[in-house]
């Protein structure tokens, strides 16, 4: 399984400190604790409420495992806090939604079961998927559908969310899911033609993509010699910019300049080395958990 194998990747020392950026529901914090000394400590992360509860619980269970309720794109600030901004041995990140969120009807994610639109990792935050449908510009509708959900038909379907709302307000899921649907003229087989939609939405409501970026530098900058950062991604938009951080990590990048400069470009060494390069789920832990079918680990090294 590749939670097992990402653990299994980033563990250099049983008595080291590592970080869960994503707690969700704690699949990797308890691998991890099982397998790491006394010792040890762990730090998780989460910005969603009902994870930092669990979390917690845990912590009253496990005196190795600190909790932080934020999103992990302040994971300088966190370390700061957490150890006077000493490195770490590990950090591991899973981009997924949560299996809890998918499957509870009130947080809105999906389009299979009726529930508030919601899509809010973070439920303090004030903007939801009701409040951004709400209010946006058939043009910024259009450009969310095709960036965030690579959808093909965007303009046809923001035009048709937007003359939908004129009706009345968008403010189930199943509502919105139907009103895709019957704009989509052809979608893939074994896909929910709405799949993309809810998908650009949430990536929107939550500033995913930004917030990846902002969390990768970090992290790599957070790790001491010898430390790991493993990520999972389940989508080509993720997979791309984790790519793309691990790539010039690992390459070294070349300062670009224009044409004709009398000046030689800096070039910054590489300062990780690849472990994993990529890794998908098996056909057995597809068959097990379909949600794993577009999965991909990598793992990197600090030098």
């Amino acid at each position: 399984m590749l939670a097992e194998e990402a653990v299994d990747a980033v563990l250099t020392r049983l008595d080291g400190c590592y970080i869960d950026a994503t707690f969700g529901r704690g699949g990797h914090s308890r691998r991890l604790l099982a397998r790491l000394a006394a010792e040890a400590h762990l730090l998780v992360i989460d910005r969603d409420a009902q994870a930092i509860a669990e979390a917690r619980k845990l912590a009253t269970e496990d005196q190795r495992v600190q909790v932080e309720h934020a999103s992990f794109s302040e994971l300088s600030a966190l370390l700061q806090r957490y150890q006077d901004g000493q490195p770490v041995d590990g950090i591991l990140i899973d981009l997924g939604v949560s299996s809890p969120q998918l499957d509870e009807a009130e947080r809105g994610f999906s389009f299979q079961v009726d529930g508030p639109l919601d899509m809010r990792m973070d439920q303090g935050q004030a903007l939801d998927a009701a409040g951004f449908l709400a209010g946006v510009e058939a043009e910024e509708l259009e450009r969310v559908l095709r960036e965030y959900g690579e959808e093909r038909y965007a303009r046809r379907i923001a035009r048709a969310i937007i003359a939908a709302r004129q009706e009345q307000p968008l403010t189930r899921t199943l509502q919105l899911a139907d009103i895709v649907k019957s704009a989509h003229p052809a979608w893939e087989r074994h896909h929910h033609p709405a799949t993309r939609t809810f998908q650009a939405l949430r990536l929107r409501i939550n500033e995913e993509l930004r917030e990846i970026e902002q969390v990768l530098p970090q992290a790599i900058a957070a790790l001491a010699p010898g430390g790991r950062l493993a990520v999972i991604s389940f989508h080509s938009l993720e997979d791309r910019l984790v790519k793309r951080a691990l790539q010039a990590a690992t390459r070294g990048v070349e300062e670009v300049l224009p044409r004709g400069l009398p000046v030689r470009p800096q070039f910054t060494p590489p300062c990780m080395r690849e472990v994993i390069r990529q890794q998908a789920a098996t056909d057995e832990e597809v068959a097990l958990n379909p949600r794993a079918r577009s999965a991909r680990l990598r793992v990197a090294e600090k030098l």
